[in-house]
């Protein structure tokens, strides 16, 4: 699969680049970013996908998430994708809400009109952008872990429920981790997966705990200054399905931190270290 280099940039030693490439997942031109950090020709090294939130693309993390540091001294390369498919085709909000359509695809495929045809983010963070990545980057395919914050902390502790054989950690920042029962959740689910709220639970974390999926331990950070903690986030919700079906979790509770990169990069470094221990040991 062929993608275009639109920038590269050395930073600790290794590389840091934004690619676009013509998605089939999406029906569109998709862009992402990946650092490499410096590595031994012929080597290949553990990967940490990390899936953003509402309103983000590629660049919110790539740009303010202080994450290339710890991968150069880890030997992780670090992966974001866009949160959504995007292009004067793709339907959008009609009102042009921030927490629906361009820049909120939510990690699902969806099947409701007029988003199925492009908004299948599940398929692209899952199978179609790993292969790619995989296919010319250095990444060792038995070594991955995935991260994310808000909408892209849903996304990645499902994806690793769904998938726990296939990522050794999975950490998030500010996940909303029960989103059939909070407010964007349930616009969001509504409109790409329709009213039938069975067909929810399979991207509802605390649904999948609760159905039976299971995963060897999370890693989660809010902050109790969160203007969305009470309202969206609700990490009481995991902690208690995290405990009745034994799931190890690490919640921590950040006094004064709110939701913004300034606590994501703050705890940045933390979550990489955890990361490289459960890939490396």
């Amino acid at each position: 699969m062929t993608i275009q280099t639109v920038s590269t940039n050395k930073s600790y030693g290794g590389v840091q680049g934004v690619y676009r490439h013509a998605s089939q997942a999406t029906g569109t031109d998709m862009v992402f970013s990946v650092y490499v950090p410096p590595h031994a020709d012929g080597a290949r090294l553990p990967v940490v996908w990390y899936l953003s939130g509402l309103t983000c693309t590629h660049a919110n993390v790539t740009e303010k998430g202080e994450f290339r540091k710890a991968c150069a001294e880890l030997g992780l390369i670090f992966v974001a994708p866009d949160t959504s498919p995007r292009g004067a085709d793709v339907p959008d909000d009609a009102n042009n809400a921030y927490d629906f359509g361009l820049g909120a695809g939510f990690y699902v495929d969806a099947t409701e009109a007029p988003f199925a045809r492009n908004y299948r983010m599940w398929s692209y963070v899952t199978d179609e952008l790993p292969k790619l990545v995989t296919g010319n980057f250095p990444v060792d395919a038995k070594q991955q872990s995935i991260m994310g914050h808000s909408m892209g902390g849903h996304g990645a502790l499902t994806v690793a429920l769904r998938n726990p054989h296939r990522y050794r950690a999975a950490s998030a920042f500010a996940p909303i981790v029960a989103p059939s029962l909070v407010p964007w959740g349930i616009k969001a689910l509504t409109g790409y997966l329709g009213p039938n709220k069975d067909a929810w639970r399979g991207h509802d974390t605390v649904a999948l705990i609760e159905d039976g999926a299971r995963f060897s331990g999370f890693l989660v950070d809010v902050g109790e200054a969160d203007n969305f903690l009470k309202e969206q986030l609700k990490p009481e919700l995991l902690e208690a399905a995290c405990s009745k079906a034994n799931i190890p979790l690490t919640l921590r509770r950040q006094p004064g931190y709110d939701h913004s990169y300034y606590f994501i990069s703050t705890f940045m470094g933390d979550h990489l270290h955890w990361h490289a221990e459960k890939l490396k040991g």
